[in-house]
């Protein structure tokens, strides 16, 4: 889920190319704002066809010549509607390009926010990125404009201030979090406030008591949905950099066992899979108390994908096998079959045969395995890339 990268002079063109004669007038107010002649032109521009040539010169926001047989410059607004010439666009851009400020920039951008043209929002997303650059009072601000922006309109300061170097200010973080369990906003906009955490470089243990325990309460919904997905992001992202992932670890599976949203649930118990961390005692046993009881099947399947990676590998081939026994869901069994061979290699084969006899259907799988193996391929994720099949209970296509 990234985002058009580069000089914004270098990115004008791509949105002169994008910007349609629609959106271009439904922007000519911003320039009306300005001063004199070319406040004058550019309310011209939107009541009546304008002559290419003419002697408005470059200045004029205007389009091309009325065609042969057709009304010209005079001509009512309502019959052909404005033209628009992409050179005399491009200069526009330009001008705003160069002349745009934070202070401004809300004013200004407001006509082109709503734009359905991606180059558009590109633009001004990756505009007003620049704009806030490190400055905690320009990030504030763009917060400000958040509260009541339509839906358009704040996902692009969301996407904006996220990828903004502000974002990383103590002050700022902590904004997001208190706008993002703030009641009073919608849960769509809570939701996009707690997104916007997901560049975090860490996160002190406070927000991450305030988010776990909000993710767990049972009116969270899409926001409580939105702080685990940013909570695990930025475990990965810390985990890799520094090696913390403790605290993390912890708010993720107090989630997965405790929040009463099947959803949240599972986010909880699916995300430490993407960090890949070998698994501690404390860890291992209660991704097992996962596997055990869980009523959701892909949360079962998510724990055993997890266990795979403990340190106790004995432990877990153990585990595995009884679980095969008594969770009579065939992708969970499949989980745990496939999971066997990457805790235990080929020293699983004979607990993963032992599953064949109990449910036939693993028969080819077993088989597969086993010729894998007996041809000295051992590494798993070599082993799993030459199977046949990889999905042949039709268990992974759930999680496209």
């Amino acid at each position: 889920m990234e985002l058009l990268a580069g000089s914004s002079r270098r990115r004008t063109p791509l949105l002169a190319a994008g910007l349609g004669a629609a959106l271009l007038l439904a922007g000519v107010g911003l320039f009306a704002r300005g001063s004199g002649e070319e406040a004058s032109s550019a309310v011209q521009a939107a009541q009546a066809t304008a002559q290419v040539g003419s002697e408005h010169g470059p200045s004029h926001p205007g389009g091309s010549a009325a065609p042969p047989g057709q009304a010209g410059a005079g001509a009512p607004s309502e019959e052909r509607g404005p033209r628009f010439d992409g050179t005399t666009c491009w200069r526009e851009l330009e001008r705003f390009n160069a002349e745009v400020t934070i202070e401004n920039f809300h004013e200004w951008a407001t006509p082109l926010l709503e734009s359905r043209d991606s180059n558009v929002r590109d633009y001004l997303k990756e505009r007003l990125t620049e704009l806030i650059g490190k400055d905690a009072g320009r990030a504030h601000e763009v917060l400000g404009w958040a509260r009541e922006a339509k839906p358009r309109t704040f996902g692009v300061y969301m996407m904006a201030l996220r990828d903004s170097e502000a974002v990383h200010l103590p002050q700022i973080s902590a904004q997001l979090v208190d706008m993002g369990l703030d009641t009073s906003l919608s849960p769509d906009r809570r939701a996009g406030l707690l997104s916007a955490l997901d560049t975090q470089k860490r996160l002190e243990p406070a927000t991450l008591d305030r988010l776990a325990s909000f993710a767990k309460d049972p009116v969270s919904g899409e926001a409580g949905w939105a702080a685990t997905r940013s909570l695990a992001r930025v475990m990965k992202r810390d985990f890799q950099q520094t090696g913390n992932l403790a605290p993390y670890m912890d708010k993720l599976l107090t989630i997965g066992a405790e929040s009463p949203d099947e959803q949240i649930r599972y986010l909880g118990q699916m995300m430490p899979m993407h960090a890949a961390p070998l698994l501690d005692a404390e860890a291992t046993e209660r991704f097992a108390k996962i596997l055990a009881t869980e009523g959701n099947e892909d949360g079962r399947d998510a724990a055993a994908h997890n266990l795979s990676l403990s340190q106790d590998k004995q432990k877990v081939l153990e585990l595995f096998a009884r679980t095969f026994e008594t969770d009579t869901a065939v992708c969970v069994r499949w989980a745990v079959f496939r999971f066997s061979a990457r805790v235990a290699g080929k020293d699983a084969l004979p607990v993963m045969a032992n599953m064949a006899i109990q449910d036939p259907r693993f028969q080819p799988d077993y088989q597969a395995f086993e010729q894998l193996y007996a041809s000295g391929v051992l590494d798993f994720v070599r082993v799993w890339n030459s199977l046949p099949n990889p999905d042949p209970h039709h268990c992974l296509d759930r999680h496209d």
